[in-house]
């Protein structure tokens, strides 16, 4: 009987010492691993951020609105600026000024009070939670785990050394009273040995469900980070809009309260980044101020210049030049001795359009008819979307299409083919509309721009076509047109005139390049015999070269 019951301690012992060990690696998973691993940095990146987050608030934390927007510094300069208009004159153009200002610091001050009062309910709180409550009740149960694992080791082996202890006894003929003392300790040592695995069992299936509720719970942890931003966005999106609306109130308000000189010409702000629409009726025009002046300019001394749209001028030159422009344009002419800055005007115009030329509206429209390649179907696609251009659009991209296309026609000498000005100025003419979260935008754009290049060539190319008429390219009669520079003969028109034969209008052949204007007779007789065709100095210079041998055989 002592036997059986010293076999059956041995066979408890040697089973519990032959047990699973449950260390916290031996019974998670490779992935529940890699969480466990994420605990203590998730924990110190929450407290991390959350103090620092804590110290960007302007406001004081946990107050309500009207005692938060108190305390705001924005709002300390709202009141300086109040106090201080008061003590100015009506009248007086910076009391006006520091009037606004002080509405506009005070909106800001509350927009900033409303955005810091969101990041704290929606960001700093959860952050503080994760950080101090819901990360270390996880750890928490992971230390009392591993001391329950350590205990249970140690029991263990107090039970394995009590059934050697007890077998020895045995062996060296001890009583039996001696045998039953270790009997009882063995069963006392085994019983507590189950009460502690039971314990372990217990705390182990706890842990193992915080690190899966973790795991599950990881994406929403990391979207208190994205709503930081998104909060911080949302945030500025407002101030802009506001100081947008208030700026613009302010300067009219300004504006009409300084008839200066140099406030009557337009602002340097209302001729470049300003929509179209907007520059056109502010000036009373039919045509950007930019772009009449850069044409007329290019006209005038660059459309034999090689590489012309495609060299880039000085930064210098160039922000002289436009700064004329808006100042004083009737001094431009002044700036025109380097065509590639006067060209780069132009391209800058085009660019800082808050809308392309050719509108995002049809931006669509012109890439259907750009993607077609039958050039009669494609043609005419592009004519049925020129004529849903809103007006002013339309006027303007005539106007440029037709100097681009007598630009090109001196292609020999200045390199510049309907393709290189269309690689050159496309871009600046049509760019897809801005879609928040487009992840494909880039390549998209790329795509576009190919096809814009290919859909300006064409506009270029069939200009007469597209844009049927003639054309007056100094339409505000702003800057002077460009006269030949070469002077045919001094003599009175009077006594040229008999000196040459003049047809009938029955009898006139195919009309020629433009003749020379010997007399201002002969100049008027050529244009009723000719089609009008813009003025170009660069066509009537060689016109006229041309014209010089017949003149001077006339005289003989």
């Amino acid at each position: 009987m002592m036997k059986r019951q010293l076999h059956r301690m041995r066979q408890l012992a040697h089973t519990g010492s032959l047990g699973r060990t449950p260390e916290t690696a031996e019974f998670l998973g490779e992935d529940l691993q890699q969480v466990e691993q994420r605990l203590e940095p998730a924990k110190r990146a929450a407290h991390n951020v959350h103090k620092r987050l804590q110290a960007c608030l302007q406001g004081q934390s946990g107050a309500d609105m009207d005692k938060r927007v108190k305390k705001l510094p924005l709002m300390a300069l709202s009141t300086t600026m109040a106090e201080s208009f008061k003590e100015l004159d009506p009248d007086s153009s910076i009391g006006k000024a520091l009037e606004m200002s002080c509405a506009i610091q005070n909106q800001l001050a509350r927009i900033l009070a409303e955005s810091e009062m969101t990041l704290e309910r929606d960001v700093l709180q959860p952050l503080n939670r994760l950080s101090e409550e819901e990360l270390p009740a996880i750890l928490k149960h992971k230390k009392s785990l591993q001391k329950l694992v350590s205990d249970w080791n140690t029991l263990k082996s107090r039970l394995s050394q009590a059934a050697k202890n007890s077998g020895s006894g045995q062996g060296l003929g001890g009583g039996p009273g001696s045998y039953t003392t270790t009997a009882n300790k063995v069963e006392m040592l085994k019983e507590e040995e189950e009460e502690l695995k039971r314990k372990v069992e217990q705390c182990k299936d706890e842990y193992l469900a915080d690190l899966y509720h973790f795991a599950t719970k990881e994406d929403t942890y990391a979207n208190y980070f994205i709503h930081l931003m998104e909060i911080q966005a949302d945030y500025h999106r407002k101030s802009l809009s506001s100081l947008d609306t208030a700026l613009a109130e302010l300067r009219e308000n300004h504006s009409q309260t300084d008839p200066s000189p140099s406030m009557m010409a337009a602002p340097f702000s209302r001729v470049y980044g300003v929509p179209l629409g907007t520059h056109l009726q502010e000036l009373g025009r039919d045509i950007a101020l930019p772009i009449e002046a850069c044409v007329m300019m290019l006209l005038s001394e660059g459309m034999k210049e090689e590489g012309l749209f495609r060299l880039a001028a000085g930064a210098s030159v160039l922000k002289r030049l436009k700064q004329t422009m808006a100042s004083d344009p009737c001094s431009l002419q002044e700036l025109c001795s380097d065509p590639h800055a006067v060209a780069g005007a132009l391209k800058s115009y085009l660019r800082e359009l808050p809308e392309p030329l050719m509108t995002f509206d049809l931006y669509d429209d012109w890439m259907r008819a750009a993607s077609l390649k039958e050039p009669g179907a494609r043609l005419e696609a592009l004519q049925e979307v020129c004529s849903r251009l809103p007006r002013e659009n339309l006027n303007n991209l005539r106007y440029l299409m037709k100097f681009l296309a007598r630009l090109a026609e001196e292609q020999e000498v200045n390199k510049m083919t309907p393709s290189n000005i269309a690689i050159v100025l496309g871009p600046n003419l049509l760019w897809p509309p801005e879609k928040e979260g487009d992840l494909a935008q880039l390549d998209a754009a790329s795509v576009s721009s190919i096809q814009v290049v290919g859909m300006v060539e064409a506009l270029i190319q069939n200009a007469d076509t597209l844009f049927p008429g003639d054309i007056n390219f100094s339409v505000s009669g702003l800057f002077s047109a460009p006269a030949p520079q070469d002077k045919v003969s001094d003599r009175p028109a009077s006594e040229e005139l008999p000196s040459i034969a003049t047809p009938t209008p029955a009898a006139v052949p195919a009309p020629a390049p433009a003749p020379a204007p010997a007399s201002v007779a002969l100049k008027e007789r050529a244009e009723s015999e000719a089609p009008p065709r813009p003025a170009s100095p660069k066509v009537s210079r060689s016109s006229l070269e041309a014209a010089a041998p017949a003149e001077d055989m006339a005289r003989r």
